[in-house]
């Protein structure tokens, strides 16, 4: 509960970046393509930094990256809004980006230690992120550009002292079975796929909901609504692979996800919020089944694999962000976000004959 709660301090900072966006838009006048870019600087340099802490990790105990890493990645969105210039704002938020890069893969191993194996703990330890990106809204509507984002940093860092102090008797878990890199890299292929459509549509719902008529306080509930459907699909999904199995339930939600990714940006009126919340859910239910699919295809490479499910292909959604904000410069927003439909059913593709790890 510990690390679940931590988990959540640390992706508020992640969430953090997209419920920035509106405001850099309206009080510093940055173009789509320019947020774009903002959003491009945190997921980078996570996309390059977690799988090398991973690595690191799978080599040596490193607990104490988890209080640092928190601080880190509140210090950097603190600053974000004090920057005075657009290369300032971009840096501050690319340190807060290496901050969360280096706290996943580390929380992810002693998260998997502590559930020992089991899906349904594992899916409370990744809801406790899905928590943090929900709550990001809401904080950065209330504070703004303020320093005081930097306050689920400090709580968070504090409720890591006892997990460092557990984690010097709990030893590490020994690898069983073999890898299985094929499998893994189809796996990574889907996530890379949801990451391009999450991280698309959480960086410009909130935009679009005010191009939609809703406001500035409907686009925020936009967002608060796709980050907390994701902490209902996490837990869900948990249940549904104890009965159908992970790689069944992963492939599903995906053909769901299509569905409610076209009524996000073709449904009019109120009925938008509903395939937000239907979106979020289908991109969510898989979320830590395939954390922990990942563990067990390089089950001698527990760390590496945190790395790349929880951050590389995560973050690499990222990449994509200034190509959606160049089309919505360019022609509009909605036809900027109908590519995004297309990418759960590319997932769905790739896992089609996907097989469950062999333990």
């Amino acid at each position: 509960m510990l690390l679940a709660v931590g988990h959540a301090c640390v992706d508020i900072y992640q969430g953090a970046v997209a419920a920035l966006v509106p405001f850099f838009v309206l009080e510093r006048s940055y173009t789509y393509a320019a947020v774009s870019g903002i959003v491009l600087a945190a997921s980078l340099l996570s996309s390059v930094a977690q799988p090398l802490f991973g690595m690191l990790t799978d080599r040596w105990s490193l607990p104490w990256l988890l209080p640092v890493s928190t601080l880190l990645g509140g210090t950097g969105i603190a600053l974000s809004g004090l920057a005075q210039s657009y290369s300032w704002t971009v840096f501050f938020v690319a340190l807060s980006g290496i901050g969360v890069a280096a706290y996943h893969p580390e929380s992810a191993r002693l998260a998997r230690i502590a559930s020992r194996g089991s899906h349904t703990a594992m899916g409370w330890f990744s809801l406790g992120g899905n928590v943090g990106f929900a709550l990001a809204p809401l904080l950065v509507a209330a504070l703004g550009l303020s320093p005081f984002l930097v306050l689920p940093a400090l709580v968070g860092s504090v409720l890591c002292l006892p997990v460092l102090r557990l984690r010097g008797s709990a030893g590490r878990v020994a690898p069983s079975g073999l890898d299985d890199p094929a499998s893994f890299v189809r796996l990574s292929v889907a996530v890379v796929c949801r990451s391009i459509t999450f991280i698309g549509l959480s960086t410009f719902i909130a935009l679009y909901a005010q191009q939609r008529g809703f406001g500035g306080f409907g686009g925020a509930v936009a967002l608060f609504v796709l980050y907390l459907g994701g902490a209902v699909g996490t837990v869900l999904g948990g249940r549904l692979a104890n009965r159908w199995g992970r790689v069944a339930v992963v492939r599903w939600s995906y053909l769901v996800s299509v569905v409610a990714v076209a009524g996000v940006v073709f449904v009019p009126g109120w009925l938008f919020y509903v395939f937000v919340a239907l979106t979020s859910m289908g991109l969510y239910v898989p979320f830590s089944l395939q954390v922990t699919l990942g563990q067990d295809y390089l089950p001698g490479r527990v760390g590496t694999a945190g790395g790349i499910t929880l951050g590389l292909t995560v973050s690499v959604g990222g990449l994509a962000s200034p190509v959606v904000g160049g089309i919505a410069d360019a022609v509009s927003l909605q036809v900027a976000l109908m590519p995004l439909i297309v990418m759960p059913g590319v997932a769905w593709w790739v896992l089609r004959s996907l097989r469950e790890p062999r333990l």
